[in-house]
């Protein structure tokens, strides 16, 4: 797991809202000040944590490194299609969020895949 966060630097967070009352907003905050750049992607918004929010991962003009999700599990599959097409090196599936279709479809193209496991807790607990 920490070689994981060494080898990440730039996280698109799929389905990241607006709002700090929500889970996605929080961990998003906590990984962006922890040093990563935090790329939101969700249609809904423009910006999001002062960070250009895009559509979809397509639509990035940056390498992405992961792919952190927060979208309910059957959307997850068309996500992580769009991971392996946008050249991410892993795909997290927040807490909760168990698609083992996803997850198989991913590592099958060479993706790191962590299922049901909260980004924030995981970092936080690491020897830093």
């Amino acid at each position: 797991m920490n070689q994981l966060f060494k080898e990440t630097h730039v996280i698109a967070v799929v389905g990241l809202s607006n709002k700090p009352s929500r889970p996605s907003y929080d961990v998003a905050r906590y990984m962006q000040q922890a040093g990563y750049q935090i790329i939101p992607v969700n249609p809904q918004y423009s910006e999001v944590l002062g960070e250009t929010c895009y559509p979809d991962l397509a639509s990035i003009p940056v390498k992405v490194d992961m792919v952190n999700v927060f979208r309910k599990p059957e959307d997850c599959l068309s996500v992580a299609q769009e991971a392996v097409n946008i050249g991410a090196k892993s795909l997290w599936l927040q807490l909760g969020i168990i698609n083992q279709a996803a997850a198989d479809f991913a590592t099958s193209h060479g993706l790191k895949v962590v299922m049901d496991r909260c980004i924030k807790v995981d970092h936080r607990n690491l020897d830093h």
